[in-house]
Protein backbone atom coordinates (compact mmCIF):
# COMPACT_ATOMS: atom_id res chain seq x y z
CA UNK A 1 0.00 0.00 0.00
CA UNK A 2 2.78 2.69 1.03
CA UNK A 3 4.36 1.82 -2.38
CA UNK A 4 1.28 2.36 -4.34
CA UNK A 5 1.07 5.56 -2.55
CA UNK A 6 4.71 6.80 -2.99
CA UNK A 7 3.93 5.90 -6.52
CA UNK A 8 1.76 7.92 -6.81
CA UNK A 9 3.11 10.85 -5.05
CA UNK A 10 5.38 11.12 -8.02
CA UNK A 11 4.08 14.03 -10.59
CA UNK A 12 2.39 12.18 -13.36
CA UNK A 13 3.17 14.52 -15.96
CA UNK A 14 6.91 14.47 -15.39
CA UNK A 15 6.64 10.28 -15.01
CA UNK A 16 4.72 10.62 -18.55
CA UNK A 17 7.14 13.17 -20.14
CA UNK A 18 10.06 10.38 -19.32
CA UNK A 19 8.49 7.25 -20.37
CA UNK A 20 6.31 8.68 -23.72
CA UNK A 21 10.71 9.84 -24.43
CA UNK A 22 11.58 6.50 -24.85
CA UNK A 23 7.82 5.44 -27.05
CA UNK A 24 8.48 8.03 -28.74
CA UNK A 25 12.62 7.24 -29.61
CA UNK A 26 11.34 3.42 -30.36
CA UNK A 27 8.87 4.95 -32.81
CA UNK A 28 10.86 7.21 -34.35
CA UNK A 29 13.38 4.52 -34.77
CA UNK A 30 11.27 2.50 -37.12
CA UNK A 31 10.63 5.28 -39.57
CA UNK A 32 14.20 7.28 -39.51
CA UNK A 33 15.71 3.52 -40.70
CA UNK A 34 13.09 3.24 -43.32
CA UNK A 35 14.05 6.34 -45.09
CA UNK A 36 17.57 5.87 -44.66
CA UNK A 37 17.74 2.29 -46.25
CA UNK A 38 18.71 3.41 -49.47
CA UNK A 39 21.51 5.39 -47.94
CA UNK A 40 22.75 2.27 -46.14
CA UNK A 41 22.73 0.33 -49.11
CA UNK A 42 24.73 2.57 -50.99
CA UNK A 43 27.68 2.82 -48.06
CA UNK A 44 27.37 -0.56 -47.18
CA UNK A 45 27.15 -2.20 -50.20
CA UNK A 46 24.77 -4.22 -49.78
CA UNK A 47 21.52 -5.36 -51.60
CA UNK A 48 17.54 -5.49 -50.45
CA UNK A 49 17.39 -8.99 -49.49
CA UNK A 50 20.67 -8.57 -46.94
CA UNK A 51 19.53 -4.74 -46.03
CA UNK A 52 15.74 -6.64 -45.23
CA UNK A 53 16.96 -8.39 -42.00
CA UNK A 54 17.83 -4.82 -40.92
CA UNK A 55 13.77 -4.08 -40.72
CA UNK A 56 13.12 -7.71 -40.58
CA UNK A 57 14.83 -9.37 -37.51
CA UNK A 58 14.34 -5.99 -35.25
CA UNK A 59 10.54 -6.58 -36.03
CA UNK A 60 10.47 -9.80 -35.15
CA UNK A 61 12.74 -9.71 -31.96
CA UNK A 62 10.70 -6.88 -30.34
CA UNK A 63 6.67 -8.78 -31.08
CA UNK A 64 8.56 -11.88 -29.31
CA UNK A 65 9.88 -10.52 -26.58
CA UNK A 66 7.09 -8.03 -26.09
CA UNK A 67 4.61 -9.82 -23.95
CA UNK A 68 7.41 -11.50 -21.44
CA UNK A 69 9.24 -8.37 -21.19
CA UNK A 70 5.59 -7.02 -19.63
CA UNK A 71 5.41 -10.24 -17.31
CA UNK A 72 9.40 -9.07 -16.89
CA UNK A 73 8.26 -5.75 -15.51
CA UNK A 74 5.13 -6.95 -13.44
CA UNK A 75 7.84 -9.73 -11.49
CA UNK A 76 10.70 -7.36 -11.05
CA UNK A 77 9.39 -4.17 -10.91
CA UNK A 78 8.13 -2.22 -13.96
CA UNK A 79 10.86 0.73 -13.07
CA UNK A 80 14.04 -1.28 -13.42
CA UNK A 81 12.86 -2.88 -16.34
CA UNK A 82 12.05 0.45 -18.12
CA UNK A 83 15.29 1.77 -17.42
CA UNK A 84 17.16 -1.50 -18.48
CA UNK A 85 14.93 -1.21 -21.52
CA UNK A 86 16.06 2.68 -22.04
CA UNK A 87 19.96 1.99 -21.80
CA UNK A 88 19.84 -0.88 -23.49
CA UNK A 89 18.38 0.72 -26.40
CA UNK A 90 20.29 3.35 -26.32
CA UNK A 91 23.29 1.27 -26.42
CA UNK A 92 21.86 -0.90 -29.44
CA UNK A 93 21.75 2.94 -30.86
CA UNK A 94 25.41 3.71 -30.71
CA UNK A 95 26.44 0.34 -31.71
CA UNK A 96 24.67 0.32 -35.04
CA UNK A 97 26.01 4.28 -35.60
CA UNK A 98 29.44 2.49 -36.14
CA UNK A 99 28.19 -0.50 -37.72
CA UNK A 100 31.08 -1.99 -40.56
CA UNK A 101 29.25 -4.03 -42.64
CA UNK A 102 25.61 -5.20 -42.87
CA UNK A 103 25.65 -7.78 -40.62
CA UNK A 104 26.63 -6.26 -37.73
CA UNK A 105 24.15 -3.62 -38.14
CA UNK A 106 21.78 -6.57 -38.37
CA UNK A 107 23.56 -7.86 -35.08
CA UNK A 108 22.88 -4.38 -33.18
CA UNK A 109 19.70 -3.96 -34.46
CA UNK A 110 18.17 -6.77 -32.54
CA UNK A 111 20.12 -5.12 -29.09
CA UNK A 112 17.59 -2.07 -30.04
CA UNK A 113 14.62 -3.91 -30.62
CA UNK A 114 15.25 -5.94 -26.96
CA UNK A 115 15.74 -2.72 -24.97
CA UNK A 116 12.47 -1.72 -27.09
CA UNK A 117 10.61 -4.56 -25.77
CA UNK A 118 11.72 -4.43 -22.73
CA UNK A 119 10.80 -0.43 -22.27
CA UNK A 120 7.51 0.00 -24.20
CA UNK A 121 5.04 -2.45 -21.97
CA UNK A 122 6.92 -1.17 -18.56
CA UNK A 123 6.12 2.43 -19.99
CA UNK A 124 2.82 2.30 -20.02
CA UNK A 125 2.66 0.57 -16.69
CA UNK A 126 4.87 3.43 -15.04
CA UNK A 127 2.25 5.84 -16.42
CA UNK A 128 -1.07 4.02 -15.06
CA UNK A 129 1.49 3.45 -11.66
CA UNK A 130 1.90 7.55 -11.21
CA UNK A 131 -1.61 8.86 -13.13
CA UNK A 132 -4.55 8.97 -10.35
CA UNK A 133 -7.56 6.46 -11.36
CA UNK A 134 -9.74 9.26 -13.08
CA UNK A 135 -6.96 10.53 -15.14
CA UNK A 136 -6.00 7.26 -16.73
CA UNK A 137 -7.52 7.46 -20.10
CA UNK A 138 -6.40 11.00 -21.03
CA UNK A 139 -2.62 10.00 -20.21
CA UNK A 140 -2.69 6.49 -22.08
CA UNK A 141 -3.98 8.74 -24.78
CA UNK A 142 -1.17 10.84 -24.57
CA UNK A 143 1.46 8.16 -24.54
CA UNK A 144 0.06 6.64 -27.37
CA UNK A 145 0.16 10.14 -29.33
CA UNK A 146 3.61 9.99 -28.42
CA UNK A 147 4.35 6.96 -30.50
CA UNK A 148 2.02 8.55 -33.06
CA UNK A 149 4.53 11.69 -33.13
CA UNK A 150 7.39 9.65 -33.56
CA UNK A 151 6.16 7.94 -36.93
CA UNK A 152 4.91 11.66 -38.05
CA UNK A 153 8.58 13.25 -37.49
CA UNK A 154 10.13 9.99 -38.35
CA UNK A 155 10.46 10.16 -41.88
CA UNK A 156 11.10 14.05 -42.48
CA UNK A 157 14.16 14.09 -39.49
CA UNK A 158 15.30 10.95 -40.96
CA UNK A 159 15.35 12.37 -44.57
CA UNK A 160 17.09 15.42 -42.79
CA UNK A 161 19.44 13.65 -41.06
CA UNK A 162 20.61 11.19 -44.15
CA UNK A 163 21.38 13.98 -45.51
CA UNK A 164 24.27 14.94 -43.50
CA UNK A 165 25.30 10.38 -43.08
CA UNK A 166 22.91 7.85 -42.22
CA UNK A 167 24.79 7.00 -39.14
CA UNK A 168 22.80 9.75 -37.95
CA UNK A 169 20.13 8.00 -37.91
CA UNK A 170 20.92 5.90 -35.01
CA UNK A 171 23.55 8.97 -33.20
CA UNK A 172 20.47 11.08 -32.58
CA UNK A 173 18.97 8.41 -30.25
CA UNK A 174 21.88 8.44 -27.69
CA UNK A 175 22.11 11.74 -26.28
CA UNK A 176 17.79 11.99 -25.78
CA UNK A 177 18.28 8.88 -24.61
CA UNK A 178 20.62 9.38 -22.15
CA UNK A 179 19.07 12.39 -20.16
CA UNK A 180 15.75 10.94 -19.98
CA UNK A 181 17.70 8.03 -18.45
CA UNK A 182 19.22 10.06 -15.90
CA UNK A 183 15.92 11.97 -15.44
CA UNK A 184 14.19 8.70 -15.25
CA UNK A 185 16.60 7.34 -12.46
CA UNK A 186 16.26 10.23 -9.99
CA UNK A 187 11.79 10.36 -10.73
CA UNK A 188 10.21 7.34 -11.81
CA UNK A 189 8.06 5.80 -9.55
CA UNK A 190 8.66 2.55 -7.45
CA UNK A 191 5.27 0.56 -8.05
CA UNK A 192 5.17 -2.76 -6.36
CA UNK A 193 6.59 -5.84 -8.31
CA UNK A 194 4.20 -9.01 -8.04
CA UNK A 195 7.19 -11.93 -7.79
CA UNK A 196 5.64 -14.30 -9.86
CA UNK A 197 6.50 -17.11 -12.24
CA UNK A 198 9.04 -15.84 -15.03
CA UNK A 199 7.82 -15.62 -18.44
CA UNK A 200 8.22 -18.15 -21.04
CA UNK A 201 11.51 -17.73 -22.50
CA UNK A 202 11.62 -20.88 -24.31
CA UNK A 203 7.89 -19.58 -26.05
CA UNK A 204 9.72 -16.27 -27.24
CA UNK A 205 12.85 -18.07 -28.38
CA UNK A 206 10.65 -20.60 -30.42
CA UNK A 207 8.93 -17.73 -31.83
CA UNK A 208 11.70 -16.22 -32.85
CA UNK A 209 12.88 -18.75 -34.85
CA UNK A 210 10.29 -20.37 -36.25
CA UNK A 211 9.21 -16.12 -37.78
CA UNK A 212 12.83 -15.89 -38.57
CA UNK A 213 12.92 -18.95 -40.52
CA UNK A 214 9.55 -18.37 -42.30
CA UNK A 215 10.74 -15.26 -43.80
CA UNK A 216 14.69 -16.39 -44.37
CA UNK A 217 13.17 -19.15 -46.76
CA UNK A 218 10.54 -16.56 -48.18
CA UNK A 219 13.34 -13.91 -48.80
CA UNK A 220 15.59 -16.08 -50.48
CA UNK A 221 13.95 -18.59 -52.12
CA UNK A 222 13.72 -16.68 -55.82
CA UNK A 223 17.26 -17.05 -55.35
CA UNK A 224 18.30 -19.94 -53.71
CA UNK A 225 15.26 -21.73 -55.34
CA UNK A 226 12.06 -22.92 -53.75
CA UNK A 227 12.75 -26.51 -53.79
CA UNK A 228 16.44 -26.40 -52.91
CA UNK A 229 17.53 -27.76 -49.73
CA UNK A 230 18.48 -24.34 -48.01
CA UNK A 231 14.64 -23.26 -48.52
CA UNK A 232 13.43 -26.45 -47.43
CA UNK A 233 15.32 -26.71 -44.73
CA UNK A 234 13.88 -23.22 -43.34
CA UNK A 235 10.51 -24.16 -43.45
CA UNK A 236 10.91 -27.13 -41.73
CA UNK A 237 12.97 -25.58 -39.19
CA UNK A 238 10.09 -23.04 -38.83
CA UNK A 239 7.10 -26.10 -38.76
CA UNK A 240 9.40 -27.79 -36.20
CA UNK A 241 10.13 -24.25 -34.13
CA UNK A 242 6.19 -23.19 -34.70
CA UNK A 243 5.27 -26.89 -32.74
CA UNK A 244 7.82 -25.63 -29.63
CA UNK A 245 6.18 -22.74 -29.88
CA UNK A 246 2.38 -24.17 -29.55
CA UNK A 247 3.93 -26.85 -26.79
CA UNK A 248 5.01 -24.26 -24.55
CA UNK A 249 2.36 -21.59 -24.95
CA UNK A 250 -0.41 -24.73 -23.80
CA UNK A 251 2.17 -25.36 -20.57
CA UNK A 252 3.26 -22.19 -19.49
CA UNK A 253 1.46 -20.13 -17.24
CA UNK A 254 2.35 -16.98 -18.85
CA UNK A 255 2.66 -17.71 -22.37
CA UNK A 256 3.75 -15.40 -25.40
CA UNK A 257 0.28 -15.77 -26.67
CA UNK A 258 -2.39 -17.39 -23.77
CA UNK A 259 -4.25 -19.74 -26.19
CA UNK A 260 -7.19 -19.50 -24.52
CA UNK A 261 -7.14 -15.69 -26.07
CA UNK A 262 -7.88 -16.84 -29.77
CA UNK A 263 -10.85 -18.57 -28.21
CA UNK A 264 -12.09 -14.93 -27.41
CA UNK A 265 -13.91 -13.68 -30.70
CA UNK A 266 -13.12 -10.10 -30.49
CA UNK A 267 -9.18 -10.56 -29.87
CA UNK A 268 -9.33 -12.99 -32.51
CA UNK A 269 -10.52 -10.73 -35.61
CA UNK A 270 -8.72 -7.92 -33.81
CA UNK A 271 -5.82 -10.18 -34.27
CA UNK A 272 -6.45 -10.88 -37.59
CA UNK A 273 -7.36 -7.75 -38.80
CA UNK A 274 -3.96 -6.20 -37.05
CA UNK A 275 -1.42 -8.74 -38.91
CA UNK A 276 -3.55 -8.42 -42.39
CA UNK A 277 -2.86 -4.57 -42.14
CA UNK A 278 0.77 -4.65 -41.17
CA UNK A 279 1.82 -6.69 -43.47
CA UNK A 280 0.18 -4.68 -45.94
CA UNK A 281 1.45 -1.32 -44.47
CA UNK A 282 5.42 -2.46 -44.07
CA UNK A 283 5.40 -3.62 -47.59
CA UNK A 284 4.04 -0.51 -48.65
CA UNK A 285 6.38 1.59 -46.42
CA UNK A 286 9.71 0.02 -47.91
CA UNK A 287 7.95 -0.02 -51.43
CA UNK A 288 7.31 3.69 -51.43
CA UNK A 289 10.92 4.40 -49.92
CA UNK A 290 12.85 2.71 -52.29
CA UNK A 291 10.99 3.80 -55.61
CA UNK A 292 10.51 7.22 -54.39
CA UNK A 293 14.12 7.53 -54.20
CA UNK A 294 15.39 5.22 -56.37
CA UNK A 295 13.46 5.59 -59.47
CA UNK A 296 12.34 9.14 -58.95
CA UNK A 297 15.17 10.52 -57.95
CA UNK A 298 13.66 11.98 -54.94
CA UNK A 299 16.23 13.11 -52.10
CA UNK A 300 15.68 11.42 -48.75
CA UNK A 301 14.04 14.79 -47.22
CA UNK A 302 11.93 14.48 -49.92
CA UNK A 303 10.74 10.69 -49.64
CA UNK A 304 10.15 11.42 -45.63
CA UNK A 305 8.28 14.73 -45.71
CA UNK A 306 5.72 12.74 -48.25
CA UNK A 307 5.54 9.69 -45.98
CA UNK A 308 4.71 12.09 -43.03
CA UNK A 309 1.30 13.24 -43.80
CA UNK A 310 -0.41 9.38 -42.87
CA UNK A 311 1.53 8.93 -39.76
CA UNK A 312 0.82 12.88 -38.90
CA UNK A 313 -3.19 12.45 -38.26
CA UNK A 314 -2.04 9.28 -35.84
CA UNK A 315 -1.31 11.33 -32.57
CA UNK A 316 -4.63 13.39 -33.17
CA UNK A 317 -7.02 10.63 -33.67
CA UNK A 318 -5.62 9.06 -30.78
CA UNK A 319 -6.88 11.58 -28.27
CA UNK A 320 -9.84 12.09 -29.48
CA UNK A 321 -10.79 8.24 -30.28
CA UNK A 322 -10.52 7.35 -26.64
CA UNK A 323 -13.98 7.85 -25.72
CA UNK A 324 -14.64 4.96 -28.55
CA UNK A 325 -13.57 2.06 -26.36
CA UNK A 326 -16.04 2.60 -24.04
CA UNK A 327 -18.96 3.36 -26.32
CA UNK A 328 -18.44 6.77 -26.88
CA UNK A 329 -18.90 7.79 -22.99
CA UNK A 330 -16.68 8.79 -20.77
CA UNK A 331 -14.05 6.04 -19.67
CA UNK A 332 -15.23 5.08 -16.03
CA UNK A 333 -12.30 6.32 -13.19
CA UNK A 334 -11.19 3.30 -12.48
CA UNK A 335 -10.14 1.80 -16.08
CA UNK A 336 -7.30 0.87 -16.76
CA UNK A 337 -8.26 -0.42 -20.93
CA UNK A 338 -6.08 0.72 -23.32
CA UNK A 339 -8.03 -1.13 -26.41
CA UNK A 340 -9.32 2.17 -28.52
CA UNK A 341 -6.20 4.73 -28.88
CA UNK A 342 -3.64 2.01 -28.92
CA UNK A 343 -5.35 0.32 -32.06
CA UNK A 344 -5.92 4.17 -33.59
CA UNK A 345 -1.66 4.36 -33.60
CA UNK A 346 -1.19 0.37 -34.16
CA UNK A 347 -0.72 1.38 -37.88
CA UNK A 348 2.43 3.57 -36.81
CA UNK A 349 4.65 2.58 -33.76
CA UNK A 350 5.57 -0.09 -32.77
CA UNK A 351 5.13 1.15 -29.15
CA UNK A 352 1.72 0.94 -29.46
CA UNK A 353 1.48 -2.95 -29.91
CA UNK A 354 1.63 -3.45 -25.99
CA UNK A 355 -1.28 -1.22 -25.72
CA UNK A 356 -3.43 -3.69 -28.92
CA UNK A 357 -6.50 -4.90 -28.15
CA UNK A 358 -5.33 -6.82 -25.16
CA UNK A 359 -6.79 -8.15 -22.00
CA UNK A 360 -7.09 -5.18 -19.85
CA UNK A 361 -4.50 -5.76 -16.52
CA UNK A 362 -7.38 -5.48 -14.13
CA UNK A 363 -10.15 -8.08 -15.26
CA UNK A 364 -13.46 -9.02 -14.41
CA UNK A 365 -13.71 -12.42 -12.08
CA UNK A 366 -16.03 -13.61 -14.87
CA UNK A 367 -13.47 -12.82 -17.93
CA UNK A 368 -13.80 -16.20 -19.84
CA UNK A 369 -10.12 -16.15 -20.54
CA UNK A 370 -8.67 -15.68 -17.34
CA UNK A 371 -6.65 -18.73 -15.65
CA UNK A 372 -7.71 -20.14 -12.99
CA UNK A 373 -6.09 -21.66 -9.95
CA UNK A 374 -7.54 -25.27 -11.35
CA UNK A 375 -5.11 -25.36 -13.82
CA UNK A 376 -1.97 -27.69 -13.36
CA UNK A 377 1.52 -26.64 -13.00
CA UNK A 378 3.79 -26.88 -16.13
CA UNK A 379 5.92 -29.80 -16.22
CA UNK A 380 9.45 -29.34 -17.11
Amino acid sequence: MNSVAAARATDPRLVLAVVSTGVLLSSLDLFIVNVAMPAMAADLGAGLTALSWVLNLYAIVFAALLVPAGRLGDRNGNRAIFLAGLAVFVLGSALCSVAWNVESLVGFRVVQAVGCALLTPSSLALVLAATPPERRAGAVRLWVAFGGLGAALGPVIGGLLVELDWRWVFLVNVPIGLVALVIGVRTLPRPPAEHGPLPDLLGAGALIGAVGSSILAVVQGPEWGWTSPGVLAAFAVAVGLGVVFAWSSARHHSPVVDPALLRAPNFSLATANSLVFQIAFAGMLLSITLWAQNVWGWSALQTGAAIAPGPLIVPFVAVAAGGLAFGGGRAPPNSRRTTCPACSAACCSPASASASPCPPRSRPAREPFRRTASRPAPRY
